[in-house]
C-alpha cells in the first residue's frame, strides 16, 4: 500500500476537483442535479480511484483504478467540453482546465506503465500478416530469427 497524499498525481488531481468546484459554483442553480453534479463527481472520481488504487495490495488491483481514473478524466473532458458549449463555462477557464485534465491524463499514463512494470518505450515488432489474419511466412522467420 503507498499513502496517495505524497503522489504528485494525486495532488494535482486533487486540486483539479477543487477548481471545478470552484468553477461550477457559477452555474445556474437549474444546473445543481445535472451538469454541475457531473463535473464534480467525474473530477472527484479522478482523485478518489487514484486514492483508492494506491490502497490495493497488488499491482494489477491498484493499475485497475488507475485505470478507472484515466476514464474519469475522459468523462470530466466531455462534461466541460458540454459546459463550455452551452455557455456556462467561459473559454478562459475551459481551457485551463482542460489543461489540468491532458496534464493529469499523461501523468496517470506514466503511473500506470511504472505499476504494471513496463517503460512504455518497448517497440513492438510488426507482423505481415495475410487476408485470413494469419502471420505470412517471411514475417514468421524474422520471429524466429531474431529472439
Amino acid at each position: 500500500m503507498q499513502d496517495f497524499k505524497k503522489l504528485s498525481v494525486w495532488r494535482k488531481a486533487h486540486a483539479q476537483a477543487l477548481l471545478v468546484y470552484h468553477v461550477t459554483a457559477r452555474f445556474p442553480k437549474a444546473e445543481r442535479y445535472a451538469l454541475t453534479s457531473q463535473l464534480r463527481s467525474s473530477a472527484v472520481s479522478v482523485a478518489a480511484n487514484i486514492a483508492e488504487g494506491c490502497g490495493r495490495h497488488t499491482q494489477a488491483e491498484k493499475a485497475h483504478f488507475l485505470q478507472i481514473a484515466v476514464g474519469s478524466t475522459s468523462e470530466l473532458e466531455c462534461y466541460l467540453l458540454v459546459a463550455r458549449d452551452l455557455g456556462l463555462l467561459e473559454q478562459p477557464s475551459f481551457e485551463r482546465l482542460a489543461e489540468e485534465v491532458v496534464a493529469v491524463r499523461r501523468m496517470l499514463g506514466g503511473l500506470l506503465r511504472k505499476v504494471r512494470g513496463g517503460s512504455g518505450n518497448r517497440r513492438r515488432k510488426r507482423v505481415q500478416k495475410d487476408v485470413g489474419g494469419q502471420v505470412t511466412p517471411a514475417a514468421n522467420r524474422e520471429l524466429t530469427t531474431e529472439n
